[in-house]
C-alpha cells in the first residue's frame, strides 16, 4: 500500500515525538545540563542588553536564530501535548520553560528601537538614516518608517521631515560610478571585438546589481512556495471537513479531532503571514534596484549632456534630452516591479500546472490549449504595442518641444498674436499623439483578458474534459469540492503569471525602447578635448612691454580651420551661415529622416591669430561672418579641421545672450565660489548693479526668476559680466556684452570693467562687438569678413592702411573727442546720480524690467515654488475628472463593474450547485451536458463583460477625459497673463499620467472594490458569525489605509514638486554648458548640485516606495488573520456548513489576501494620479486676460491713420505692487517717428507692453479679473467702463474696449530678443498661411536676406533650428524686419530691435525702415541714441514718468535736459 505525504507526516510527527521525550527524559536525569543551558540563555540575554547599549542596531543572527528555535520549541510542544503519555509531562514542562525564556529572547531582540545614546550618536556625527539603525524586523515590517507615516498621518509632510531618509546605497553618486564603471568597461569591450555591435544599456544595470537581483528572486521564489503551500492545505482543509461530515453521518469511526483543523487553519495563517513578509522584501528590493539604475542613468545622462560634440548637440534637443531624464529613466521604477516576472512566471506557471495535473491529470492538457492560444494572440498583440509606442513617443517629444519653446518665448507669441497659429500646430501633433495612444491602449484593454478572464477560460475547458472524460479508463471524473475548489484557487493564482504575460510584456516594450533612446544618446560623439591645447598661465620673460616680439602669448591660433559638423568639405570660397552661439545648436523640428539641409562648409577658415598677454582685442566685422564662432573655437566648442590652438592661462565667457539661473543675484555672480566680500563690492560698482540693488526687494539677495524672465535684457548682461569677472580667470571672452545696455551703461562698463582702466586691465581680453566707439582705445583688432580674418592691427594701423574698417568708421564714428570729454567721471557720476534717484524706491516695489517683466513676488522671491496642495485630494478632483469624462459615461461604467462582478461570482455559485447537484444521489441526475452549459455561458459572459469594462473605462472614457483636460489645459495656458509658474511639467508628466495610467489603475481600482466586495458578502453568506468580526477588521484595516493614504498623498506631491528643480537645474545647464565647461570647476559644481537634487527625489521617491510595503506588509497580515477566522468558524461550525460553499468562500477568500493591498494602494495611487487632475485643473481655472475678441466692430484697415494717444496711463506689473508707468500722456500725430529713451529700468519697454495689452492700465477691469489674488472675489462690472489707470486710444479707439488679437495683429513689431521658432522660415514670417511666395520674398529682399535665405536648401521651406539656432542673432533681427513688412498696419515698434548688430547693419536697418514706413507711425526704444537722433519727437522717461517730449533739436538745445546728459554721455554731442 503506497503511503502518501500525509501520512508520511504523521509517522515523522511521532518519531520527532519520541525523539524529543528520549532527549528529555535524558535531559531531566542530566539536570546540571539543563540548568547549564538556563545559565546560559540567561547569560546571552544580558550580553543582548549590552549590545543594545553599545551597538547601532541588532544583529540578525540572533534574530533569525531565536525566531526558528521558537518555531521549532512550538511544533515540539503541538507534538508532545498531541502523542505524548501521561508521565511525560515533566518532558514538556521543561520544553514549556525554554520555549518561553527563547520567546522573551527573540521578544528582546525583535523590539525596534531608535533613540539608545549610540544611535542618537551616530545619527549626529555618521549621518545613519532610519533603516541603517533599524534591526532585522523593523526591516522586514517596514516598521523605521513609522515615524514618517505617524507625522504624515497628523499633517502634510514637509522636506525636512524626509532629510536623511534613504540608505547610502540609493545615493546618486554611488550608483552613477557603479553603472557608469560598468558602461564604460562594455563599450571598452565591444570596440575590442571590432564586432561593431553596441553595448546594451539595459543588460549593463542587470549586470551592475545582479547580486541583488539573484538574491531577491531566490527571496521571491520561496515566497511563491509559501503562495502556493496555502491551496495544498485548502485541499487538506476541505478533506477535512468532508471527512468530519461523512463519518459524523456514517457513525462508526469518530470523526477526526477539531484540533487538527485548526491547525491547519494555523499552517495557512502561517504561510499567509510569511509569504507575505518575504514577498514584500523581494519587491522593496527591486524597487531598490529600479531606483537606483533610474538615479544612477540620470546622472550619466547630466554628464553626457555636458559633453556632447557640436555635431551631438545638433541631434538632441533640450525636450529630448529632457525627456530621456523625466520620461525614459523613469521606465526602470515601473519596470522594476515586473521584470522579476520574466524569471518567476515560467517557475510558477510550472509548479501550478503540475499540482493542477496532480489533481486533474491529462484533462489540464485543455486548459494549457487555451492558454497557448491566448498567449499567440499576446505575442502579436505585444508587437502591435511596440510600433504603437514607438509612434506615439515621438509625436509626445514633438508636442513637448512646440510647448516648451511657446512657453519660453511666449512674450512674443503674444506680440505677435500668434496663439492661434500655434495652438493649431500643438492640436495637429496632438491628434497624431492621440492616433497611436487610441490603438494602444485598444490592445492593451483587450489584452488583459489574459490576467482576468483566462483562468476562467482554462477552467472551463479543463472541467468539460475532466467532467466527460478525464476518470480513469476514460471516464467521466467527479466533482468533488476539494478537486474544484483547488483548482480554481490554482487557476487563480496562475492568474497573475498568466495575466502578468500582457503587463510584463508591455513594461519590457517600454523599457526597451527608452533604454534605446538613452543609449543612442550615450553613445553620441563627446567634445574632443584635445582640439585646444591648454596650458598654464606663462611665467614673465620680462617687464610688461606691449609690442615686443616675445611677448607671452595668452591665445594662439596657427592656421586654423573650424567647422560646426564633420562632415564639412573645403570650399575655396566660405560664406558663413550663422553667428554660432555658444548654446542654441538645436536640432529641427521636423520630424523627417532626411539630413540637414544647410551647406556643409567650414565657418571659420585659414585663421591665424596671436593674442598677447593682457591684450585687448576687439573682434569686428558684419553680422554672419564668424566673430562669435571664433570664440567657440577659442573654447573648444567647434570641430577643427585643421591647425593648432593653444591657451595660455583660464578662461572666462560672457556669452552674447545672458546666462542667467533660477537663484539669487548674488548666487548668479559668485557662482559657487568663496564670497570675497570687498572684491563682490568692487565688482558691483563696476558692473553698474549698485542702483539696482537698491530697486530689488531684498536688494542682491533677491531671486532671479527662471531664465532671468525678471530682469531686463541689460540688467542680465551686467550680472553675467561681473559673474564672469568674479571668477578671476586669466582671459575673458566678451561676445558683445554692451549691446544690450544703454549707451551711459556702456560707457560705465568701458571704464570700469572691459577699457584700458577697468577691473580686467591686466587681464586678457577678446572682446566681440558690434559697436566702434571704443575701437580707439583697444591693443588690437581683428576684422572678419567672410569667415576669414581680412584685416588685424591697431587702430591708427588699420585706419592708416584706408581698407574697409577704414571706410566703416569715417562713415559711422561720431568724433572721438567728445567720447573722451565726457567718457570719464562725468558718466561715472551718472551712474552714481542714477543709484541716488533710485534710492527712495521702496523694498516691496517693483523693477520695471525691459522685456516687460516683474520682478516681485514677494520680499526676495521672483519666482514662487511649485504649488503643492495639503492633505489629500478632495472630492470635487475626482468629479473633475468624471466631468470630464462625462457623468453618463463614468455612471455606465461603474454599473458594467459591478454586472461584471456579479457574472464572475456566478460561474462559481454554479460549480458549487453542480457539485451539491451531483453529489445527492437522492435527487435526479441531469445530464452533464446541461451543467457544461450553463457554466460555459457564464463564462462567456464574463469574459464579454470583461474586454467591455476594459475597452470602455480605459479607451472611452479614457481618452474623453484626457481629450478634454488637456484642451482646457492649453486653452487656458495660452490666454493666461505673463505671469507663469513652472508648467511644462503640466504638459509632460500629468498629460501623460491621465493619457496612458489614470485610465488603467482606474480600472483596477474598480475591479479590486467589486471583488473585495463581492467577496465579503460571500463570507458572511456563508458563515454569518464572521460578521462579528468584520467591525472589528474594518476598523484595522481604515486605520492603516488611513495612515497611508495621508502620508502618500504629502510624499507624492513632495517627489512631483521635487522633480521640477532637478530638470530645471538640468535645463540651465544646458543653456550654459559652454559656459561651465570653459569656466574651470564649474562643470563639477554643477555636477554636485545635480547629485544633491538628485538625492532629494530619491528620498522622497524611496518613501513612496517603501510607504507602499508598510502598507502591503499590515493589510495583507490583516486579511490572512480575516482568512484565519474564517477557516477556524468553519472548522468549530464544521457540522452546519456545506464543504462546497466553504470551498467556494476559501476560493475568494485567499485572493482577497492580495487584492485588499493592492484595493488600498490603488485608492492611493488613484489619489495620487487624480493630483496630476489637479494640476491641470490648477491651471485650467486660472484667470485669464482680456477675450481674443469683443464685440466691438472696427473700420476697415484699422488703424488707417496711426494716431496714438496716451491718457494719464498707469500701470503696474501686478495688483499690489508700485507703478511702472505713472500718469503718461502723450500724443503721436500720423506718421510721426518717436524715439523712446531712459535710462535702464525708466519703464521704455512699459508702454510696448501697454499698447500690445501685456498689461492692462492700473485698476482696470481686466488687471482685477485677471488677478488670481482676486479671483475669488466678485468684480463690480461697472469697473470695466470706468477710466480707472488712465487709457491708450488708437485713432480715437480706446483699446481695452477690443479683444486682444484685434490689437495685436493689427500693430507691429520688431521685439528686443528676436525670436525664431522651430519650423521653416515660411512659418516664421506667416504662420497663418494667408500671404503668397511672391510677398514673403519681396519682404525679405527688403529686409536684405533673399540674397542669404535663396541660398539655403529649401529657400522659404528651410527648417528653422530650435531657437533659431542656425541664424546669427543679427540674421534674425532682420528676419522680424520682414515679419514686420509683411504686417499692413500704420503703427510699428522697435523695441531695442538693433541692439546686438553691427553699426553697419543697424544704419542699413534704419534706413530700411525709413523707406518702407515713411508712412507709418514709429515708436522706437533704443539704446544707440544716434539710432533716434533723426525721430520727430523724443519721449524720455525716468522712474515711469514722461520726463520730456520734444523734437531731439529742442531737447539737445536745453542743456539741462535728460536727453541732453544721456546724448553726451554716448558721445553723440
Amino acid at each position: 500500500m503506497a503511503v502518501g505525504p500525509l501520512d508520511q507526516l504523521e509517522i515523522a510527527k511521532r518519531r520527532v515525538c519520541q525523539n524529543w521525550v528520549n532527549a528529555s527524559n535524558k535531559s531531566y536525569e542530566l539536570g546540571p545540563g539543563a540548568i547549564a543551558m538556563l545559565i546560559t540563555y540567561s547569560i546571552a540575554i544580558i550580553l543582548n542588553k549590552n549590545e543594545h547599549l553599545y551597538e547601532i542596531r541588532s544583529s540578525d543572527y540572533l534574530f533569525l536564530y531565536y525566531l526558528c528555535t521558537t518555531f521549532t520549541c512550538s511544533i515540539s510542544i503541538y507534538i508532545l501535548q498531541s502523542e505524548a503519555e501521561p508521565s511525560d509531562l515533566s518532558s514538556l514542562r521543561l520544553l514549556n520553560t525554554f520555549t518561553i525564556i527563547v520567546i522573551l529572547a527573540f521578544l528582546f531582540e525583535a523590539i525596534p528601537r531608535t533613540n539608545t545614546r549610540v544611535q542618537q550618536e551616530s545619527r549626529e556625527k555618521e549621518h545613519l538614516s532610519d533603516y541603517d539603525q533599524a534591526n532585522l524586523l523593523s526591516r522586514i515590517t517596514y516598521h523605521y518608517i513609522q515615524r514618517i507615516v505617524s507625522l504624515g498621518a497628523t499633517r502634510p509632510l514637509n522636506e525636512e521631515d524626509l532629510k536623511n531618509t534613504a540608505p547610502g546605497y540609493l545615493k546618486t553618486r554611488v550608483n552613477f560610478r557603479r553603472i557608469s564603471t560598468s558602461w564604460e568597461n562594455n563599450i571598452a569591450r565591444s570596440r575590442a571585438s571590432h564586432g561593431g555591435r553596441s553595448p546594451s544599456l539595459i543588460l549593463t544595470v542587470l549586470s551592475t546589481y545582479r547580486i541583488k537581483i539573484v538574491a531577491m528572486l531566490a527571496v521571491r521564489l520561496i515566497a511563491l512556495s509559501l503562495i502556493y503551500l496555502a491551496p495544498m492545505l485548502l485541499g487538506r482543509l476541505l478533506k477535512f471537513i468532508d471527512e468530519y461530515g461523512s463519518t459524523s453521518k456514517e457513525g462508526g469511526r469518530g470523526p477526526p479531532p477539531l484540533k487538527e483543523g485548526l491547525l491547519i487553519t494555523t499552517g495557512i495563517l502561517a504561510c499567509n503571514v510569511l509569504s507575505t513578509l518575504l514577498f514584500a522584501f523581494s519587491v522593496a528590493g527591486n524597487m531598490d534596484v529600479g531606483v537606483s539604475a533610474y538615479v544612477g542613468i540620470e546622472a550619466m545622462i547630466y554628464r553626457k549632456s555636458m559633453t556632447l560634440s557640436p555635431q551631438a548637440r545638433q541631434k538632441s534637443t533640450l525636450g529630448e534630452v529632457t525627456n530621456h531624464m523625466s520620461v525614459d529613466t523613469e521606465k526602470w521604477l515601473s519596470s522594476a516591479y515586473y521584470l522579476p516576472h520574466i524569471i518567476t512566471s515560467p517557475i510558477e506557471l510550472a509548479v501550478g500546472i503540475r499540482m493542477l495535473y496532480g489533481l486533474l491529470g491529462w484533462s489540464l492538457i485543455a486548459g494549457l490549449t487555451v492558454f497557448a492560444i491566448i498567449m499567440s494572440i499576446h505575442a502579436k498583440m505585444a508587437r502591435s504595442m511596440n510600433g504603437y509606442q514607438d509612434g506615439m513617443l515621438r509625436f509626445t517629444d514633438l508636442r513637448l518641444r512646440l510647448i516648451t519653446e511657446i512657453l519660453s518665448n511666449i512674450k512674443t507669441v503674444k506680440l505677435y498674436g500668434w496663439e492661434d497659429a500655434f495652438r493649431k500646430k500643438i492640436d495637429a501633433l496632438r491628434t497624431k499623439e492621440l492616433s497611436y495612444l487610441k490603438p494602444l491602449a485598444t490592445i492593451r484593454s483587450i489584452s488583459k483578458i489574459g490576467y482576468s478572464s483566462i483562468s476562467l477560460l482554462m477552467a472551463l475547458a479543463t472541467f468539460a474534459i475532466y467532467s466527460t472524460v478525464g476518470g480513469p479508463d476514460m471516464t467521466p471524473g467527479k466533482m468533488t469540492p476539494q478537486i474544484v475548489f483547488v483548482s480554481i484557487s490554482l487557476f487563480n493564482m496562475l492568474n497573475e503569471p498568466l495575466g502578468m504575460a500582457s503587463y510584463v510584456i508591455s513594461q519590457t516594450i517600454a523599457l526597451r525602447i527608452a533604454n534605446l533612446r538613452i543609449q543612442k544618446f550615450l553613445l553620441q560623439e563627446e567634445l574632443d578635448t584635445t582640439i585646444v591645447q591648454r596650458y598654464g598661465r606663462q611665467p614673465p620673460r620680462s617687464p610688461s612691454n606691449k609690442g615686443r616680439k616675445d611677448q607671452n602669448l595668452s591665445i594662439d591660433i596657427e592656421n586654423g580651420t573650424f567647422a560646426w559638423e564633420t562632415e564639412v568639405g573645403f570650399p575655396t570660397t566660405v560664406i558663413d551661415s550663422a553667428d554660432h552661439a555658444e548654446d542654441v545648436r538645436q536640432p529641427l523640428l521636423s520630424g523627417s529622416s532626411t539630413p540637414n539641409p544647410t551647406p556643409a562648409r567650414p565657418v571659420l577658415n585659414n585663421i591665424s591669430l596671436q593674442i598677447p598677454e593682457g591684450y585687448l582685442t576687439a573682434v569686428v566685422g558684419r553680422i554672419g561672418q564668424g566673430k562669435s564662432s571664433l570664440l567657440s573655437a577659442i573654447m573648444g566648442e567647434m570641430y577643427k579641421k585643421q591647425g593648432t590652438v593653444r591657451i595660455y592661462g583660464e578662461l572666462a565667457y560672457v556669452p552674447q545672450q545672458a546666462w542667467i539661473i533660477n537663484a539669487t543675484v548674488c548666487d548668479n555672480i559668485v557662482f559657487g565660489r568663496p564670497f570675497d566680500q570687498q572684491l563682490y563690492d568692487r565688482i558691483i560698482y563696476a558692473s553698474g548693479l549698485r542702483p539696482d540693488f537698491e530697486m530689488l526687494p531684498a536688494g542682491d539677495q533677491t531671486e532671479i526668476g527662471e531664465r532671468g524672465i525678471n530682469l531686463s535684457g541689460g540688467q542680465k548682461q551686467r550680472v553675467s559680466l561681473a559673474r564672469a569677472v568674479y571668477q578671476d580667470a586669466d582671459i575673458y571672452l566678451l561676445d558683445d556684452p554692451l549691446s544690450a545696455v544703454d549707451a551711459h551703461v556702456d560707457q560705465h562698463l568701458w571704464n570700469n570693467v572691459i577699457g584700458p582702466n577697468g577691473l580686467l586691465k591686466n587681464k586678457t581680453r577678446v572682446l566681440v562687438t558690434h559697436g566702434i566707439h571704443h575701437l580707439e582705445h583697444v591693443d588690437q583688432i581683428v576684422v572678419f569678413k567672410d569667415g576669414t580674418i581680412s584685416e588685424t592691427g591697431e587702430y591708427k594701423q588699420l585706419m592708416n592702411n584706408g581698407g574697409a574698417f577704414n571706410q566703416l568708421i569715417k562713415d559711422y564714428l561720431v568724433t572721438a573727442t567728445n567720447k573722451h570729454k565726457y567718457g570719464g567721471s562725468r558718466v561715472e557720476s551718472g551712474i552714481d546720480e542714477d543709484s541716488q534717484r533710485k534710492t527712495h524706491v521702496a523694498k516691496g516695489a517693483t523693477v520695471t524690467s525691459d522685456d516687460g517683466g516683474d520682478n516681485s513676488h514677494g520680499v526676495g522671491e521672483l519666482v514662487a515654488e511649485e504649488k503643492m496642495e495639503d492633505g489629500r485630494v478632495g472630492w470635487y478632483v475626482a468629479a473633475t475628472y468624471a466631468r470630464a469624462v462625462s457623468y453618463r459615461r463614468t455612471f455606465i461604467c461603474v454599473v458594467l463593474f459591478i454586472l461584471g462582478q456579479g457574472s464572475h461570482i456566478s460561474t462559481n455559485f454554479w460549480l458549487s450547485y453542480w457539485i451539491n447537484d451531483t453529489g445527492h444521489q437522492d435527487r435526479e441526475v441531469r445530464a452533464l451536458s446541461y451543467y457544461l452549459t450553463i457554466y460555459g455561458l457564464l463564462v462567456i459572459v464574463y469574459t464579454i463583460f470583461d474586454v467591455a469594462i476594459n475597452y470602455f473605462c480605459e479607451v472611452t472614457c479614457g481618452m474623453q477625459g484626457s481629450i478634454t483636460l488637456h484642451e482646457r489645459l492649453l486653452t487656458r495656458v495660452l490666454r493666461l497673463p505673463m505671469r507663469m509658474g513652472r508648467i511644462v511639467n503640466r504638459f509632460s508628466s500629468d498629460i501623460n499620467s491621465v493619457d496612458a495610467v489614470l485610465p488603467e489603475e482606474i480600472n483596477r481600482l474598480f475591479t479590486f472594490m467589486t471583488f473585495v466586495g463581492g467577496t465579503l458578502a460571500l463570507i458572511a453568506y456563508s458563515t454569518p458569525a464572521f460578521l462579528l468580526a468584520i467591525p472589528i477588521l474594518g476598523i484595522a484595516v481604515y486605520i492603516i489605509q488611513d495612515y497611508y493614504i495621508k502620508s502618500a498623498g504629502s510624499l507624492t506631491r513632495l517627489f512631483s514638486v521635487s522633480k521640477s528643480p532637478l530638470f530645471q537645474h538640468f535645463s540651465e545647464s544646458l543653456a550654459g554648458v559652454s559656459t561651465i565647461r570653459v569656466t574651470k570647476g564649474l562643470r563639477e559644481q554643477f555636477i554636485l548640485q545635480n547629485e544633491v537634487l538628485g538625492d532629494v527625489v530619491v528620498e522622497r521617491m524611496n518613501m513612496v516606495f517603501i510607504l507602499g510595503r508598510w502598507l502591503q506588509v499590515r493589510l495583507e497580515i490583516v486579511a490572512a488573520v480575516a482568512i484565519f477566522l474564517f477557516t477556524s468558524l468553519a472548522v468549530i461550525n464544521i457540522d452546519r456548513l456545506d464543504s462546497s460553499l466553504v470551498g467556494l468562500t476559501l476560493t475568494y477568500g485567499l485572493g482577497v489576501i492580495t487584492l485588499t493591498n493592492y484595493l488600498v494602494r490603488t485608492v492611493s495611487e488613484v489619489e495620487n494620479l487624480l493630483v496630476s487632475v489637479e494640476r491641470i485643473q490648477e491651471y485650467s481655472e486660472k484667470p485669464m486676460e482680456a477675450p481674443a475678441a469683443t464685440g466691438v466692430r472696427l473700420p476697415q484697415n484699422w488703424p488707417q491713420k496711426g494716431l496714438i494717444a496716451f491718457k494719464h496711463y498707469s500701470a503696474r506689473y501686478r495688483v499690489g505692487l508700485n507703478l511702472s508707468a505713472k500718469d503718461v500722456s502723450f500724443t503721436v500725430e500720423p506718421g510721426q517717428k518717436i524715439g523712446i529713451v531712459g535710462r535702464s529700468g525708466a519703464g521704455k519697454s512699459t508702454l510696448t507692453l501697454a499698447l500690445f495689452r501685456i498689461i492692462e492700465a492700473a485698476d482696470s477691469y481686466w488687471v482685477l479679473a485677471s488677478d488670481p489674488s482676486s479671483s475669488d472675489s466678485p468684480i463690480d462690472p461697472a469697473i470695466y467702463s470706468s477710466s480707472a489707470g488712465g487709457l491708450i486710444e488708437i485713432d480715437g479707439i480706446d483699446i481695452s474696449t477690443l479683444g486682444l488679437r484685434d490689437i495685436r495683429q493689427h500693430l507691429a513689431i520688431i521685439p528686443q530678443d528676436p525670436t525664431l521658432f522651430a519650423g521653416t522660415i515660411r512659418d516664421n514670417l506667416d504662420p497663418f498661411n494667408e500671404l503668397s511666395d511672391s510677398d514673403i520674398w519681396e519682404a525679405l529682399e527688403r529686409a536684405h536676406l533673399k540674397a542669404y535665405i535663396s541660398s539655403l536648401a529649401g529657400g522659404l521651406s528651410f527648417e528653422v533650428a530650435q531657437n533659431g539656432g542656425n541664424f546669427s542673432f543679427g540674421q534674425r533681427s532682420l528676419i522680424c524686419l520682414a515679419r514686420a513688412m509683411l504686417r499692413k498696419t500704420k503703427v510699428l515698434i522697435l523695441d531695442e530691435a538693433t541692439a546686438a548688430v553691427d553699426v553697419e547693419t543697424d544704419d542699413l536697418i534704419q534706413k530700411t525702415i525709413r523707406k518702407e514706413f515713411q508712412d507709418r507711425t514709429i515708436l522706437t526704444i533704443a539704446h544707440r541714441i544716434k539710432t533716434v537722433m533723426d525721430s520727430d519727437k523724443i519721449l524720455v522717461l525716468e522712474n515711469g514718468c514722461v520726463q520730456e517730449f520734444d523734437a531731439p533739436s529742442k531737447l539737445l538745445d536745453r542743456h539741462t535736459s535728460l536727453f541732453y546728459s544721456l546724448a553726451r554721455q554716448a558721445g553723440e554731442i
